[in-house]
Formats: C-alpha cells, structure tokens, sequence
C-alpha cells in the first residue's frame, strides 16, 4: 500500500485522489482488524466467564449436598443417643438412616463430576427433607416421653 501511496503522490494533483483512497482503505482494515479482534476478546472472555460460572454452580451444589448430609448425620447421632438414653440399645434405629447417607457420599464420590446440577441439588433437597421428617418423628418421640412423665 505505501508503493501506490508513493506512486499517486509523485504522479501529482490527480493522483491525490488515489492517495487518500490507499490511506483511508488502510485505516478501514486497521480498523475492521481492531473491530474483529476486539469481538473475539470479548466472545474468549464471555465463554471464560460462562465456564466459572457453570464450574462455580457445581462445586457450589456439592458444597450444598455435603452440608445437608453433614447435617443429617450429625442429627442422626443425637437421635440415637437420645433413643438409646429412653429405650436402651436393643436396636440402632437410625442404622437405615445412616447407611442411605453413606450411600448418598460414595454415590457422589464417584459420579460428583458428571452428574448434572440439578440432579446435585435434588439429592440435597431429598437430605433435607430427611432432615426435617427426623426432627418432626424426634418431636413426636419427646411428646409421647412428656405425656409418659
């Protein structure tokens, strides 16, 4: 481009006119170049921001998932102290109980990466309510103790 530019320039006034045309399509691509460029960045920086944000949802559903199951464990075993303290230890009441959890973390040991979010957080949602029918069926137990007394 700068030969046509020299070229239109020494060949005097009537070639200016091809002058500014070489030097106006040199700043078009440059600038279409810089255009498309950008664009490109932006499409990397908006799947790069996609990725964290679908990696972040997931490893937030497991944190959520372990949590609840946590927090059902940790019930369980009062639950089974405080049965035991009324009843005796004939039976482990909460066993079941506590092999589904079992079951639950082994499951999500092997299929955490593949198994859909979603699905993460129905499993969560099922621990939960586990959870909250084991605190209404401990409610009826100290209930029944309290009218015994």
């Amino acid at each position: 481009m700068d030969l046509l530019t020299d070229r239109a320039l020494r060949r005097g006034k009537a070639h200016r006119f091809a002058a500014i045309f070489a030097l106006s399509q040199t700043g078009d691509m440059n600038a279409a170049l810089t255009v498309i460029l950008a664009a490109v960045a932006a499409g990397a920086l908006f799947l790069l921001w996609r990725l964290r944000r679908i990696s972040s949802g997931r490893h937030r559903a497991i944190r959520e998932l372990l949590d609840a199951a946590d927090a059902l464990e940790t019930r369980l075993r009062t639950a089974r102290e405080e049965i035991e303290a009324i009843a005796g230890d004939q039976q482990d009441p909460v066993l079941g109980a506590m092999q589904e959890i079992l079951r639950q973390r082994l499951w999500l040991q092997e299929h955490a990466n593949d198994a859909s979010v979603e699905h993460l957080q129905a499993v969560r949602d099922s621990l939960e309510a586990a959870r909250v029918k084991l605190e209404g069926q401990l409610q009826r137990v100290d209930q029944a103790r309290l009218v015994g007394i």
